[in-house]
Order: structure tokens, then C-alpha cells, then sequence
């Protein structure tokens, strides 16, 4: 966000202006109003989307709720698919900090089959969860129709937890828990991909069972052993 400059004094002045803020550095009361700004917009984002749906929310919708001129949402974002997923990974940034936890990792024991469940488990929780689940939903549901807007929800979204899943595998490939060889992409879309298929379409129940079961599947084929 741009520095804001601060606003010159009436002349003659009643009283002597207070001292102004160090150049290039936003004025603190504009700084924190533009911060409350920006918390209102998500805020109203992510209830709109999770309410009407991605096609029924509008710039005009999302700056009503959050009580702004459109003018301010413009300024920072170009779109309204901008304003939400910006919101979105606002949202999961400040319920890992709330609960006082590290930024989503995958973690590495040494034991890749414990980890990956760790993490399923805990992806599980995060689509049960309804702060996250009708926006995500919203955005998801939409991407497939609106190419554009999906491809920006998985670079910007998707992407970032899919190459850490990727380098789990490889952290795996070089400890001799995962064969050489293999296609990283397709073996991390063995355990992520139905999960995605049975939350979007409601094809079945998912659950930290069912995630284990994957990865268990994924990792040990379904040949004989």
C-alpha cells in the first residue's frame, strides 16, 4: 500500500501543527484506518461468497457490507476474485497466529507415512471448519466454471501446499521411504486429489480415517503384499 502524505495545517494555523511523520512513512491514525479498511472488505468478502455465492458478489455488495466506497476497494485490488482470495489467505494467516502456531508446514519426523497423515488430518479439520469451508467452497466451485479465476486460485492458493507435499516426497525419495523414479506431481495427487473430489462433490464422507486410508494406499499400492 502506498504511503499516504499527511495533510497540510489551515493557515493561519489556531495551534502549532503536530509533528509530521518522517517522509515516505504513512500518518499512524491513516495507517490503522486503512488497516481497519482492509479488515472490513475480507471480512465482508468472505461472508458474501459463503452467503450468495462467487457470481452474486459484487464490488458494489462487498463495500455496502463493509462500509467503504467502492473507490477504496479499487484502489488496492482489480477484482472481486483478487479481494477474496487475498481475504482467504488473510483468514488462514490469522487463525494459525491466533492459535499460536507456525505457518502451514508439512513436518519431517524421519516417518513420511505418520507425516502425511498429520497433515491430512489436519486438512480435514481445516474444510470441516465453517469459517473456512463456504468461502473455500465458493471459490473452489467457481474456479471450475471461470478458468481464469481458477487458475489463479491454485497458483496463489493451491500451489504452495501442493509443492511442499512435493517436497515431502522428495525428502522421502532421499531417505529410501519413496522409490526413485517416480513422478512427484502424480504420486502427491494420489492422497490430495480425492480428498478434493469427496469435500467439492459430496461423494463421500471425509474423514481423518478415510485421509489415513489414502495415504496408506498411495504409499503401499493396492497389489498384494
Amino acid at each position: 500500500m502506498a504511503a499516504q502524505k499527511p495533510t497540510r495545517s489551515p493557515r493561519p494555523a489556531p495551534a502549532p501543527a503536530a509533528p509530521a511523520p518522517a517522509a515516505g512513512k504513512p500518518h499512524p491514525d491513516a495507517a490503522r484506518r486503512s488497516q481497519r479498511s482492509r479488515q472490513a472488505i475480507y471480512e465482508a468478502a468472505l461472508a458474501l461468497v459463503g452467503e450468495v455465492g462467487y457470481p452474486k458478489t459484487t464490488i458494489e455488495g462487498i463495500a455496502a457490507r463493509a462500509g467503504v466506497g467502492k473507490q477504496t476497494i479499487y484502489r488496492w485490488w482489480s477484482s472481486k476474485a483478487d479481494v477474496l482470495l487475498e481475504a482467504f489467505l488473510d483468514l488462514g494467516e490469522r487463525l494459525v497466529e491466533n492459535a499460536g502456531e507456525e505457518a502451514y508446514a508439512i513436518p519431517d519426523t524421519g516417518d513420511v507415512a505418520a507425516d502425511l497423515k498429520f497433515t491430512l488430518r489436519s486438512t480435514v479439520d481445516e474444510l470441516r471448519d465453517p469459517r473456512f469451508e463456504a468461502p473455500y467452497r465458493a471459490l473452489a466451485a467457481e474456479g471450475v466454471v471461470n478458468e481464469q479465476l481458477g487458475r489463479t486460485f491454485v497458483a496463489r492458493l493451491l500451489e504452495p501446499s501442493l509443492q511442499l507435499h512435493a517436497d515431502r516426497l522428495r525428502a522421502a525419495q532421499e531417505a529410501g521411504q519413496v522409490r526413485q523414479g517416480i513422478d512427484l506431481r502424480i504420486a502427491l495427487e494420489l492422497f490430495v486429489s480425492p480428498l478434493a473430489q469427496r469435500w467439492l462433490q459430496h461423494t463421500g464422507p471425509y474423514t481423518h480415517a478415510y485421509t489415513d486410508t489414502l495415504v496408506d494406499y498411495a504409499l503401499h499400492g493396492l497389489a498384494p503384499r
